[in-house]
């Protein structure tokens, strides 16, 4: 394996704090990795640091001669006043600028900017790196190609930032969350497309599936440390537990020491404390390292929540549409106590807009939904809210309430609570502007448990919260006394946490489906597969029944027409099978413009002779 990258013996600090101390790894040619952290321990900043974009304090980074790296930010940032197009296609390759300018001269319809920028397409070989940009933008749905950079939302510049490091096929990319703001239809091609390409990849993600898919290799930022899997995500769940346990077993060896150390120290005679200087400096050492442990200890958490009666929400032939755009067309549901829903669809099919009108913030066009009385929703918004930055951390949440009812008389401190979701006492006095963004959106979410709600809609919950977030949000959900809606694209979570999905498909068809989304992609797929069959096989089908059950009908042919029934059986399966290949090229196959313009005249042809073979059997067949 060909080394491409070389970290060696990084160390990295912002200002007093230390995110990672001596960690060395590589990534050679078509390895895949992905790098696992609790927010805020310093996956963004490493990804910063290999990719150029920020300094360390010590180490070295080696990377081959002339490695093309491509980088994806979490949140990146485009050069104001570029188009779409111009942001998609900006990188460093002449058949690219190429193509940019061939693009740009469809988008104008000057026939003689198209000639030329034709011409220089044939002479950069560029038509199937043109047919590949375009199968990449129809994916991500990018399609407003002259849209200013600067009208779009975050979700799209995301689009467009990812289509842009895809399209400049680096030999190594780096990718910092690339899942969010793609919906799941995205998420499986980009699982394909990253599996299928030879890019070595070193990616952040919280999507499980997606990680265990696409990655053959993990690397653990953990206390300032980093640990190394060659494996799958289930493979390293099993060491990670591991290492748990013998951590813990070491951390139960350390106690004991600091214990003995700490009785010493009180004791020892102040006129002799000069002669001990490097056993009170390791009893410091042993202080600090203590309370590494002690911050990476993940604990089961259980709130009481408010009663719920059993009425609690009725859609009462709900429409809603933005134009031409419909969300909802007369929808009726009764949603049940204690149901734990999860809603997907395809971006832009309304899932956050049904959440805003069960709440009250989007009014619908016509008809209702009535709340139960008893109802008490928690509500996390997918943009996050507004924090003063000027507040600690813990104060945000004391301003929701001092304590949390666990039940049965058990109360927990807005302090202890915070501790739960990995907010170290150290890191509650800290400032809200210091947060990385991840530790913001788990302060939102504890602002949102902290209320004691007992219906939670929770929309898109799973952006920027790291993996071991997840765990215990996902552990509160199962165990949650109340009801659940949730819109994610995060197909583990929602596996784990719902009951049944509603299906958001465009046009204000809304479907219930009965289970998590596992089942339902493969429903859906048996579904595809059914309909696939019932278009090839009927016709195939017919004629072999009818050959089979009825041979009186070749007795009242002549011979030659006998004849011609056969080879027409012959002929017709040839033609249907000749007619498929030709399906796929068109929907799947990197074409030129020329060979997509004669395999169109091929099918063309080939359709028009099986219609008319099948109108002659049919007619010697009655």
């Amino acid at each position: 394996m060909i080394p491409y990258l070389q970290a060696e013996h990084l160390t990295k600090s912002v200002g007093d704090r230390v995110l990672f101390t001596d960690i060395s790894f590589s990534i050679g040619e078509g390895q895949r990795v992905a790098l696992i952290a609790r927010n805020g321990t310093g996956k963004t900043t490493l990804l910063n640091i290999l990719s150029g974009n920020l300094a360390y304090d010590s180490g070295n980074v080696i990377t081959r001669r002339d490695l093309r790296v491509g980088y994806l930010p979490q949140h990146p940032s485009l050069s104001l006043g570029m188009s779409v197009l111009e942001a998609c296609l900006n990188c460093d390759n002449a058949a690219i600028r190429t193509i940019m300018s061939y693009e740009k001269a469809l988008l104008s319809g000057n026939e003689e900017q198209m000639a030329l920028a034709g011409a220089e397409m044939d002479a950069h070989k560029a038509w199937n790196y043109e047919a590949r940009i375009k199968q990449i933008l129809g994916m991500l749905k990018i399609t407003k190609l002259n849209q200013p950079v600067e009208t779009l939302s975050g979700g799209q510049l995301k689009r467009v930032a990812l289509a842009n490091v895809l399209i400049s096929e680096p030999e190594l990319l780096l990718l910092d969350e690339p899942t969010n703001h793609l919906d799941l239809e995205m998420i499986e091609w980009l699982e394909k497309f990253l599996k299928q390409s030879g890019m070595a990849l070193l990616m952040v993600t919280h999507d499980r599936y997606f990680l265990d898919n696409v990655c053959s290799d993990i690397i653990e930022l953990d206390n300032q440390r980093l640990y190394s899997y060659h494996g799958n995500y289930a493979y390293y769940l099993e060491q990670h537990s591991q290492r748990e346990a013998t951590d813990s077993a070491e951390n139960s060896r350390l106690q004991n020491l600091y214990r003995r150390e700490l009785d010493w120290i009180r004791r020892m005679p102040q006129a002799r404390g000069h002669k001990s200087k490097d056993r009170i400096d390791n009893f410091h050492k042993l202080e600090q390292r203590l309370s590494g442990y002690a911050q990476n200890k993940d604990i089961s958490l259980q709130v009481k929540s408010e009663y719920i009666g059993s009425k609690i929400f009725e859609a009462r032939y709900v429409s809603k549409s933005f134009g031409e755009l419909r969300i909802l067309d007369n929808f009726y549901y009764n949603f049940s106590r204690y149901e734990k829903l999860g809603i997907v669809g395809k971006n832009g099919t309304g899932k956050s807009t049904f959440l805003k009108m069960l709440l009250g913030i989007e009014k619908p066009d016509s008809g209702s939904f009535d709340i139960g009385q008893t109802v008490r929703f928690g509500y996390y918004r997918q943009e996050g809210i507004k924090f003063d930055e000027q507040m600690k951390v813990l104060d945000v949440v004391r301003d929701i309430a001092e304590e949390i009812d666990l039940g049965g008389g058990r109360k927990l401190s807005a302090s202890q609570f915070l501790q739960h979701f990995c907010f170290a006492p150290s890191q509650q006095h800290n400032y809200v502007y210091k947060l990385s963004g991840g530790e913001r959106q788990r302060l939102h979410l504890c602002q949102v448990l902290m209320s004691n709600p007992n219906f939670l809609v929770l929309d898109e919950p799973t952006n920027d919260l790291d993996i071991a977030t997840l765990n215990i949000l996902e552990d509160y959900l199962i165990n949650f006394k109340g009801c659940v809606i949730v819109v994610s694209h995060d197909r583990y979570f929602m596996d784990k946490v719902v009951d049944h999905l509603f299906v958001f498909e465009g046009d204000g068809i809304v479907k219930d489906f009965p289970g998590n989304y596992t089942q339902f992609r493969e429903y859906s797929e048996s579904q595809r597969r059914s309909e696939t069959n019932a278009t090839i096989l009927p016709k195939t089908e017919k004629r072999q029944k009818t050959a089979n059950t009825d041979n009186n009908i070749k007795k009242k042919l002549t011979y030659n027409q006998q004849q011609e029934l056969k080879a027409l059986e012959m002929e017709i399966p040839e033609l249907e099978e000749r007619k498929r290949q030709l399906e796929t090229m068109l929907s799947g196959a990197i074409l030129t413009p020329e060979q997509i313009r004669q395999v169109s005249a091929d099918y063309n042809c080939v359709s028009a002779e099986l219609d008319a073979k099948e109108l002659r059997w049919l007619e010697l067949s009655e």
